[in-house]
Order: C-alpha cells, then structure tokens, then sequence
C-alpha cells in the first residue's frame, strides 16, 4: 500500500516534467500540416532545397517541368539562388495556414504561400513565395515558384 501512494505521485511529477520539456516556439504550430496536403509537399520541397545536400528529394517533389529546370542548375544553392531568388544560412519555413476554402483533396491544382525568415551573412532577411502544385498520380508535386506580389 505504501508502495503505490508513494508510486504515483512520483509518476504524476515525471509526466508533467516530460510534458513541459515538449514546448514549441511560437508560429511553429503552423508548420504542422497534415500529410497529403499541398501545404506538407511545398514545405517539404523548400526545406529540401534549403537544409539537405542535394536537389533529390526536391526532384522527387517536382513536375516533370520543374525536373528538367532543378537539373541545369545541379545543385542546391544554384536552385536558392536562381529559382527562389533567396539566399540563407539559416532559415525557417512556414506554409500559409489562412483561410482555405474548399477541399484540396478534390482538387487538381493547388497555390502555397511559403514564409521564409532567416539570415545570410549578417543580414535578417524575411520574404515569401507562392508555390504553384498540380496533382499527378495522386500526390501533390511542385510546379512553379514565385515571387508574392503584396
């Protein structure tokens, strides 16, 4: 009887510990986005091209179009510099969570807004591009990019 009194508590305390250590920083609840949407695949695809080492998985996620245009320039920071017109050492990437209307699972087309905020050298440098996606075989790949216009 002394064991489980003593026993509980002791539990109780290491799950509030555990739980409290789980903390997200602010905005990065809306980097959490369901899989199988476009929101997931335009920020798998940016973070492809801005934290790995090669274009492979962007290619992966890519129309053939977008293909053919990721393969002349080789290499991720040729892509950063040529296709999102965006350089970073250090960069964070957040989808749009606005207001969508309508169900993406029934559609065929699909835009993205991406938050980009980072920096490059001693620069802070926040910005955001839209991400044109089209639905083949069912998954959703990247065909364009571009510059938002406010």
């Amino acid at each position: 009887m002394i064991n489980r009194v003593f026993f509980l508590p002791v539990l109780a305390f290491f799950l509030l510990l555990l739980t409290g250590c789980n903390k997200e920083e602010p905005g990065e609840q809306n980097s959490k986005v369901k899989n199988d949407t476009p929101e997931h695949a335009a920020l798998l695809f940016a973070r492809s091209i801005y934290e790995e080492r090669t274009i492979e998985t962007a290619l992966s996620l890519s129309t053939p179009r977008l293909q053919r245009v990721l393969n002349s320039y080789h290499i991720n920071s040729n892509v950063q510099r040529h296709i999102f017109n965006l350089k970073y050492d250090n960069v964070k990437i957040i989808p749009d969570g606005g207001n969508k209307i309508g169900r993406a699972q029934f559609a065929e087309t699909a835009s993205v807004t991406l938050f980009f905020t980072g920096t490059y050298g001693d620069d802070h440098i926040e910005d955001l591009r839209s991400v044109k996606l089209l639905r083949q075989n069912g998954q959703w790949k990247v065909d364009r990019i571009a510059a938002d216009v406010m």
